[in-house]
């Protein structure tokens, strides 16, 4: 009886990390596919069976990618992560949501310059429904003839977030119908069939109970439970570590984000009747941390980094005050200097006197007083535009409401930051901070009824009053759960990127003044 080895390698939610570089600092990182590579050719080493994947989320994410993106490189130089996946030799990629910021004409380059496929088998075209990039799945032969078939799906979710510019023509299907479709066809051409979707887990692993709020937004647990066939399904988009689990008979791989963790599933095959099938199943991460760079491929992207540096350092401006962040949470209790100015760039740019926005990130390291592009980069990591929304005054609750479920019920020792916002997937972008409406949380209070006060021009704001408010174009779409927004009339877009607002509000005021008013705080009593 014949028997051998095929070992599966997954990255997923790259998000533009080649170079093991923490940009808002300059400082070393233990991340990126400088240091995947490396771990990649240690496995095509060991191993004679070897596929290699990304999970999607790989073209956006870094100053790298967005420098390439908003310079003339693009017009003379491949995208850059394409460039590494090209080097490392990938067999297939995957679309995330993530893929369409930048626009489809930059995307569909990025698609053109891969010497590997992108598959997406649950992205058709609006009118023909047939496959949009024309590649729903990839076979791989091995010399011995083993054969392993990959699908990729994304999550159809992608709508309610993204500009419709960006994704026109296109149209989302549900991944699990899909599978059911393609599943049994790659089957019968394939022994082994490997999904891999852009999308997580939508309920516990080991329990079934929901993790989240069940929407098509995570659908793996149902791939798994409802599309037989699978025997390896990977997935992203939560930026969680999965590994040694089986769900179903399915053997699940997540591994973290910006490249600090390599996934591999090794499949233990038998051929059995002419065929080869899979008998044990084996799955873990491989870390970056301590692994030597591939300094071959740093060399080969050398000039994206050396552009992107040059860049960054570019001053733009100077700050009269404080504005820099020395504890998240301090920034989430009351009002403050980093917040307000954000909020303030978006009122100039929209035209209206009231705004919404989040710290994103924890790491988020506020303004010093000389500012250069890092700086704008470092605090603002997305590609957001903006839209103006007419919501109402309990829309306007409801938004403060589902803000302020970001806390735990005060225990009266310390304040703590709820699981929903942290678990699987840290979300404290989800956490919204206004300007222009005056507002109290009491955190004592039950989730709904925290909002002790709202005011705007000092009168209380009733349930039917209308009101312009400018936020992110994710946010508008209800992303983070704010549902209360999605079908609101949209009166105005703001096509530039944030950053580039921010950038410019610097360049036009030279210098910008911490300020402070004080219109929003968080209580418990």
């Amino acid at each position: 009886m014949s028997t051998t080895k095929l070992v599966i390698l997954q990255t997923s939610d790259v998000h533009g990390n080649i170079f093991p570089i923490h940009y808002g600092t300059n400082r070393y990182d233990e991340a990126g596919l400088g240091k995947i590579s490396t771990l990649v050719k240690r496995e095509r080493v060991q191993h004679d069976h070897v596929i290699l994947i990304d999970n999607g989320d790989l073209i956006q994410g870094t100053p790298l990618t967005y420098h390439y993106v908003h310079s003339d490189n693009q017009k003379r130089l491949p995208n850059p992560m394409v460039a590494a996946l090209n080097y490392m030799r990938y067999d297939a990629g995957v679309f995330g949501n993530h893929e369409f910021n930048y626009g489809l004409q930059h995307l569909k380059a990025a698609v053109d310059q891969a010497k590997y496929p992108w598959l997406s088998a649950n992205i058709v075209h609006e009118v023909e429904k047939t496959p949009y990039f024309g590649t729903p799945y990839a076979i791989k032969t091995f010399k011995n003839g083993i054969k392993t078939a990959v699908l990729g799906l994304t999550t159809p979710y992608i709508p309610y977030w993204e500009r419709p510019e960006n994704i026109a023509g296109l149209q989302f299907e549900d991944p699990v119908e899909t599978a059911k479709k393609w599943v049994p066809f790659l089957k019968q051409q394939a022994d082994i069939v490997i999904v891999s979707y852009h999308g997580g887990f939508e309920r516990d692993l080991d329990t079934g109970e929901p993790i989240e709020r069940i929407t098509r937004e995570n659908q793996g647990y149902r791939l798994c439970m409802e599309v037989p066939g699978i025997d390896v399904l990977l997935t992203g988009h939560q930026h969680r570590q999965i590994f040694g689990k089986e769900l179903n008979g399915v053997i699940v791989l997540q591994p973290g984000s910006a490249g600090t963790f390599l996934g591999k599933a090794v499949l233990h095959l038998e051929k059995k009747e002419g065929r080869w099938k899979a008998v044990r199943k084996q799955s873990e991460l491989l870390s970056v941390k301590g692994v030597p760079e591939d300094h071959e491929l740093l060399k080969h992207l050398q000039i994206y980094e050396q552009r992107t540096q040059a860049w960054l350092d570019q001053p733009i401006g100077k700050i009269d005050g404080n504005m820099l962040v020395e504890d998240a949470m301090k920034v989430r209790l009351q009002d403050n200097a980093l917040i307000e100015f954000i909020n303030k760039v978006q009122m100039d740019a929209a035209g209206v006197d009231i705004s919404t926005t989040a710290l994103f990130d924890n790491d988020s390291p506020g303004f010093p007083p000389n500012v250069t592009m890092r700086d704008v980069v470092s605090n603002y990591i997305y590609p957001n535009t903006l839209k103006v929304v007419r919501i109402t005054g309990k829309e306007m609750r409801e938004a403060l409401e589902r803000s302020a479920s970001y806390f735990m019920s005060y225990n009266g020792i310390e304040i703590q930051v709820n699981p929903t916002f942290t678990t699987p997937k840290p979300q404290h972008y989800n956490y919204d901070m206004w300007e222009g409406i005056d507002y109290t949380i009491n955190i004592s209070k039950p989730e709904g009824e925290r909002v002790v006060k709202l005011e705007y021009k000092g009168n209380p704001v009733q349930p039917n009053q209308t009101f312009d408010v400018v936020m992110s174009n994710y946010r508008a779409g209800g992303g983070g759960q704010y549902f209360m927004y999605q079908n609101r009339p949209v009166l105005r877009e703001i096509q530039t990127d944030m950053s580039e607002l921010i950038a410019n509000y610097f360049l036009r005021k030279k210098t910008v003044r911490a300020t402070v008013n004080q219109n929003w705080k968080v209580i418990h009593d």
